[in-house]
């Protein structure tokens, strides 16, 4: 006889076996029960026409749903399968979850990728560089959705005097796709923008097919014209972002990319004409403290109590250089008057006034002046103060002989 088992031995013996044999599976079926829970976990039943199996996905992991499922939808789950010991039942941890429609869509998603990623239209050395002052924004969207608002919003805040062209189309349901391609082609066609903008708000996978389309993506990649994606949120991400030139996570994301350049010419003669009035204000406050520190000198406030004393003592030199000029210039006249007299002694003709003569020979004109250079018969020429005579030597005496 076997030993019996606890309730707890063979709840935990049935739970290693499922969760080890189902550690990742799908499953299909229909949604019942469903049940969000406040604390953010869903809690529902899967079933079909045979069976159905408790499931529950915890709050975690609700961003991998595409569209929140609701009572009756056909969904395709993956996950594992635990058991939960204290109700003694198992149930099926979910980690996505899948419409079945939109599954049918996200393998043609999957498809239409691989193929233009083999034909190179993902590739970034293909990528147009966007404009760095576009004068003219093209938009391809809904003429009534929140985009077109947005985008008017944002770039009115940031830039004035800009150009914005809407090219409205559907974007979303049958013939939004060919829509979206041919506004494309004629915004390229017509040159009529220097970038544009081609996107939609957010929704489910359904709502952002137009964007996965590729007569969309080819419209991207033959434009002439850079294109930046920008569908639904941060976590939507359709083909159309791959192709364009510049993916955004959101349409008003869009409009700051495409006035990012401007915005940042802007900014910085904000900051240049900032520092530039800084500059003009220091240099402008530190002449004014000049200017005052010059009013309040005491060459300006009292000049005469600076500079009187100098003129005054200007005064004293100019009388003093007076006074010495006056002394040299009776010194110099007594000089002169004193050679003047010297002068007017010595002059032959006073010295022939008072009764001397001044004998030349006759024969050269020099002047005798010693009885030696006298010849006997000699010929000379007396002049007196009056006249002069020529006198001939007949006898010559020598003083001391």
């Amino acid at each position: 006889m076997t030993t019996p088992l606890t309730v707890s031995q063979l709840t935990f013996a049935i739970k290693n076996q499922l969760e080890n044999n189902f550690r990742s599976c799908s499953l299909t079926g229909e949604i019942s029960n469903f049940k969000p829970h406040s604390g953010g976990h869903l809690y529902f039943d899967i079933k079909d026409e045979g069976a159905k199996i408790p499931a529950v996905m915890f709050r975690g992991q609700k961003e991998n749903i595409s569209k929140m499922p609701k009572e009756g939808d056909s969904v395709i789950v993956t996950g594992s399968v635990t058991v939960y010991p204290p109700h003694g039942r198992y149930q099926f941890i979910c980690q996505t979850l899948t419409l079945k429609g939109v599954g049918d869509l996200l393998l043609k998603y999957e498809k239409l990728k691989k193929k233009l990623y083999s034909l190179g239209w993902f590739k970034k050395e293909l990528k147009k560089q966007l404009p760095l002052f576009p004068k003219k924004i093209g938009v391809v969207t809904s003429p009534t959705g929140a985009v077109i608002r947005d985008i008017i919003q944002v770039i009115s805040r940031r830039v004035s005097g800009f150009h914005l062209l809407l090219y409205p189309v559907r974007v979303q349901g049958a013939g939004a796709a060919q829509e979206i391609a041919n506004a494309i082609e004629l915004l390229n066609q017509q040159k009529l923008v220097d970038v544009m903008i081609v996107g939609r708000g957010g929704g489910s996978l359904e709502d952002l097919w137009p964007f996965n389309e590729e007569c969309v993506a080819k419209a991207i990649f033959e434009s002439e014209i850079p294109v930046i994606s920008a569908v639904g949120h941060e976590t939507d991400i359709v083909l159309s972002d791959y192709v364009a030139d510049v993916r955004a996570p959101t349409p008003s994301a869009a409009a700051e990319i495409v006035t990012e350049e401007l915005m940042k010419q802007l900014e910085t003669l904000k900051r240049n004409r900032q520092q530039l009035n800084y500059t003009l204000k220091h240099l402008m406050r530190r002449a004014k403290e000049r200017l005052t520190r010059y009013a309040t000198h005491p060459l300006f406030t009292s000049p005469y109590n600076l500079i009187g004393p100098p003129m005054q003592r200007l005064d004293e030199l100019e009388t003093l250089l007076n006074h010495k000029i006056k002394q040299m210039l009776e010194l110099k006249k007594q000089s002169i008057m004193t050679y003047s007299k010297s002068l007017t002694a010595l002059n032959p003709k006073k010295v022939l006034e008072r009764g001397y003569s001044i004998l030349f020979a006759q024969k050269t004109g020099s002047v005798i002046v010693s009885a030696n250079q006298l010849e006997m018969d000699q010929t000379i020429r007396a002049v007196f103060k009056d006249g002069e005579s020529l006198l001939t030597v007949k006898e010559k005496v020598i003083s001391g002989r």
